[in-house]
Parts: C-alpha cells; structure tokens; sequence
C-alpha cells in the first residue's frame, strides 16, 4: 500500500490518498506554517515520490516504509528552491511504486531531489562535517539534487555544498542499502574567479577502499571510472585546494554511478 497524509503544523491531518501502487494527492489552499507531508510505502522498498510542483520526482529508499518531508517556510530556507516551490494556493503530491527497470538499470544512485539537511526517512542521504554559516544554499543535501549550475553560487539554482574554508572538510552519500558502484562524477562550483577549486580530492568507501581523484577547474562534469564495489555509503575528503587567490572551492553536485546489489 502506497500512501499520502497532509498535516498541518499542528499535527492535524488536512487530507490523505492512498492506493495499492499509485497515490496522487491534490491540495487546495495556503499551507499552514510547519505543515509537513508524511509518505508511506512498504517497508524495504523503492518509491516515486513528488514533493512539490516545482520539483523533481525522486527515486528513493525507504528502509522503514515512510518518510516525512518537512516543508520550508522561512525565507533563508527556501533560497535553495525555485521561487515558486511551496507557495500558492494549489499543490500537488504524489508516490508511486517504481517498474522493474527503474531498479536494475545503471544510474546515478546518488541522486535525490527531496533529500534535506535532517535525513527524513529517505536514501540516498547527503551529510557533512561542515556547511558554511548553516545556510541553506550550502547544505550538503544540494549536492545531490540534480540541479547542475555551476556558474554562480547563492540562491537557485547556484545552491551548492559550502565548506567554510574547513581544511579538513568532508561529504558523505548513504545509500541506505548496499550499491554497486563503478564510476564517479564531479560537478565543481566554478563561478570564477570568485570561486577556487581543487586539484585532489579521496573517495572513500564503506567496504574499506578508497581512490585518489585528480581534478581540474573544469566547468562542468567530471566523470572518473572506478573499480566496482559494493558500499552502502561514499565519502569524499581530502580536498587540496589549487594555490590561487580565492578562499572559496564548493560542491555542486557529485554523481555515483551504479546499480542495486542483488
């Protein structure tokens, strides 16, 4: 059973939908300020699931069988989506269940459009040991977000992954499941010359491996072949940084290559 609950900020249901293997929900109104969208699915399985009207259905895991998106309301918060994300007076809500393809096909297992800063129940996850100044176009979360512009930084669609000049910095993706991965792709922040970037950068794997990544100021992707392995998260550290000027190297987005162990 696929399954849809609108709340309010006080916990008090505003509509539900559900359905064997597809659940649309439609709202009319202004949402409340703390409302919050709780999906259900069973356990230990993949879903479509849409947010808002303003951004991409995701293709995530949900190890326990719900997740609960949390909808943004402060002005700083939604700076990361499109003007238009979460506003209005209509809204439109969605879960389905995935075909066969959808989870044996070859794909970037990294990517989650709906992830955000508190993991909500969903994979793949984005975390970091730094984010500069806690704002919201620096979380972690928009480095997996399929959005691609590397040009500028800030507001959508420049959020990016924002390190605080932390030497040590370091990002990490869950899958939520074992995944196995053979290739790697970097998106740089390459507004310049505002922007720095590095040269080096380490991917680590839960198995225990690793690899050694030579990069460049490239604007664009990035693409590396790795050796294939199963892991249930990757991590990127070790960032050395190019001897320019600029304090300021970023993330925009980094894309794992893969499919689901069996």
């Amino acid at each position: 059973m696929f399954k849809l609950e609108l709340y309010d900020g006080n916990n008090n249901l505003l509509k539900t939908k559900s359905d064997e293997r597809r659940a649309y929900l439609g709202y009319e109104g202004e949402l409340p300020e703390g409302s919050y969208l709780r999906v259900a699915a069973p356990a230990d399985s993949y879903a479509w699931v849409k947010v808002d009207k303003c951004i991409e259905k995701s293709l995530v895991y949900l190890p326990d069988g719900s997740l609960t998106y949390r909808f943004p309301y402060k002005r700083e918060a939604k700076e990361a989506f499109p003007m238009e994300a979460f506003s209005g007076d209509r809204f439109y809500f969605s879960v389905e269940a995935p075909d066969e393809t959808d989870l044996t096909r070859r794909r970037n297992v990294a990517l989650n459009p709906i992830d955000q800063k508190e993991c909500n129940g969903s994979f793949p996850h984005a975390s970091a040991n730094v984010e500069t100044r806690n704002e919201s176009v620096f979380f972690a979360c928009n480095a997996i977000d399929g959005i691609l512009s590397s040009d500028g930084h800030g507001r959508f669609p420049y959020a990016s992954w924002g390190i605080n000049r932390q030497e040590n910095a370091a990002i990490r993706i869950e899958f939520g499941r074992r995944v196995r991965v053979d290739g790697l792709g970097l998106f740089l922040r390459a507004d310049y010359p505002h922007d720095s970037y590095w040269t080096e950068v380490k991917v680590s794997f839960s198995d225990g491996s690793e690899e050694i990544l030579q990069t460049t100021d490239r604007e664009g992707l990035q693409e590396f072949s790795l050796k294939a392995r199963e892991a249930e998260w990757a991590e990127l550290s070790d960032l050395k940084k190019h001897e320019d000027e600029s304090p300021f190297p970023a993330l925009t987005q980094i894309e794992v290559y893969g499919v689901l162990s069996k």
